[in-house]
């Protein structure tokens, strides 16, 4: 009977990936990309707007606010469009569930997905608070060029990991790259050493991870609209224990039988295409037109010159025999749904919804995924009556990174043997090749989510501020958030 072989006990050396996270969340004075922080200021608005725009839901309100009713943190951090003044882990969680619950913040596709403006939640309640904290002992508060620099780093480490890591197919939710990367970005923002960090982000790795059941049928729910917020707040937390020189676990990723690998990637290691930089806020989609999950923005925008189509021809959609959606993988294994719709979060992860809509009504807003409008049966019914099918090009150039196109074409065959021709939308209106015709539009957007909360005077005075790139960098973050006070 031999004897088995001993488990080392030395303590390793930090694994690569957590050292590469954190060298590169210190290095952050030599992002330097014009490109970068234009779009992150872009980014900053039209992520606040979309949580302005979720505060007229009671679904997501019912969510948010302290824990103990009534509590008021002094020198807390605020919880813009609110009367809230949170610790910085549950204003995290009430910023990140506003900005994600209507489904219309930034983007990013690759081999996984995600929303990476999640992690504002917790990289704007960490910095109000420090700053808030810093005025009151008569220190420099923050500014929002910190904020902005916050929003690119997290956005590449979340981006940058998603784009050979598909987390989906072990059944893990991305809300996990938005624990990880806010754990780096609000560690550095308050202070800690290098190693502490590296403690930090392996606590984010070691911590628990959010299952995909919410996401898919039959289960889909509201939860994936408060996820992020979760992770978000939750790398906060963690940030905090690490501050106070709490330990971390070097090897949390390649540990054998116990590491994140083996036990959650099915033994794989990590894959990297790129190295850390501002690559992914340069290329990340924002959605301007329609609060849809964003592998269905372009069939979308299809269904919208259908409805066009059908009111110039004179027919309806009770003509139509069939509709045909030629799309790319990732949107079938995600949206492509039949049967039963059972809630606004279920609706809008349906792309045969998504397209119905606005053939029949011309329009696709978060309004449109509640019961008053679902219970239309004209949608139920033009809903059996489209199909998706791949077509590998589009899913090539999903993934190509020159090309990085959500590709959608829509075919529509009445009952009586006519046909509308082809419509295809290779890239939506939020997509970096198209920024030109969207920036125009996303500052529309951020106007009208201004005007849903606040009179006319006070959106002036975000707007004068949020539109000059200068006076939005060099202003104190504590002033900043304070322009949304509700």
């Amino acid at each position: 009977m031999s004897a088995s072989a001993p488990i080392s006990n030395v303590r390793p050396e930090p694994d690569q990936v957590l050292v590469d996270i954190v060298d590169y969340v210190l290095a952050h004075q030599q992002i330097t990309s014009a490109l970068a922080y234009e779009t992150a200021r872009h980014c900053l608005i039209d992520t606040l707007g979309c949580g302005l725009e979720a505060l007229e839901y009671p679904a997501c309100t019912k969510l948010l606010g302290p824990v103990v009713p009534g509590t008021v943190v002094p020198h807390g951090a605020k919880v813009p469009g609110t009367p809230y003044q949170l610790d910085p882990i549950q204003a995290a969680f009430n910023i990140g569930t506003m900005i994600r619950w209507l489904d219309f913040n930034d983007t990013w596709l690759a081999a996984e997905w995600g929303h990476p403006s999640d992690n504002l939640g917790g990289i704007l309640a960490t910095a109000d608070w420090l700053s808030r904290n810093a005025v009151a002992a008569g220190r420099a508060p923050l500014t929002m060029r910190d904020v902005l620099t916050g929003l690119i780093q997290a956005h590449e480490i979340q981006g940058c990991l998603a784009l050979e890591n598909s987390f989906n197919k072990v059944g893990l939710d991305h809300v996990v790259l938005v624990k990880v990367a806010s754990t780096a970005v609000v560690a550095r923002l308050m202070g800690l050493s290098r190693d502490e960090i590296v403690n930090a982000v392996s606590l984010a790795w070691v911590d628990g991870q959010s299952l995909r059941t919410y996401r898919h049928a039959p289960n889909t729910g509201s939860r994936k609209s408060w996820a992020a917020g979760d992770a978000t707040s939750r790398a906060v937390r963690l940030a905090l224990i690490a501050k106070t020189g709490e330990m971390g676990y070097p090897s949390v990723l390649t540990a054998r039988t116990w590491g994140f690998y083996d036990v959650l990637f099915k033994g794989q290691p990590f894959k990297f295409q790129r190295p850390y930089g501002s690559y992914v806020m340069e290329n990340v989609l924002f959605k301007i037109s329609f609060p849809a999950e964003f592998h269905s923005q372009t069939a979308v925008e299809a269904g919208m010159a259908l409805h066009a189509q059908l009111q110039k021809s004179g027919k309806t959609v009770d003509d139509i025999r069939r509709v045909t959606i030629r799309t790319h993988e990732a949107c079938i294994r995600i949206i492509d749904k039949k049967g039963p719709l059972n809630n606004p979060a279920d609706r809008d992860h349906c792309i045969q919804y998504m397209v119905a809509v606005p053939m029949i009504f011309g329009r696709l807003t978060a309004g449109d995924y509640e019961d008053s409008v679902a219970n239309d049966p004209r949608i139920d019914a033009l809903r059996d009556k489209i199909v998706c099918v791949e077509d590998p090009r589009f899913t090539a150039d999903y993934h190509d990174p020159e090309k990085r196109s959500i590709a959608n074409a829509l075919t529509v065959e009445f009952k009586d043997g006519t046909s509308f021709s082809e419509i295809v939308v290779e890239y939506p209106i939020g997509h970096k090749r198209r920024r030109a015709d969207g920036i125009p539009l996303l500052e529309a957007k951020f106007r009208t989510n201004l005007a849903r909360r606040f009179a006319q005077k006070q959106q002036q005075a975000i707007l004068d501020v949020s539109l000059d790139a200068k006076k939005l960098e060099a202003m104190p973050v504590n002033e900043y958030v304070d322009l949304y006070a509700a």
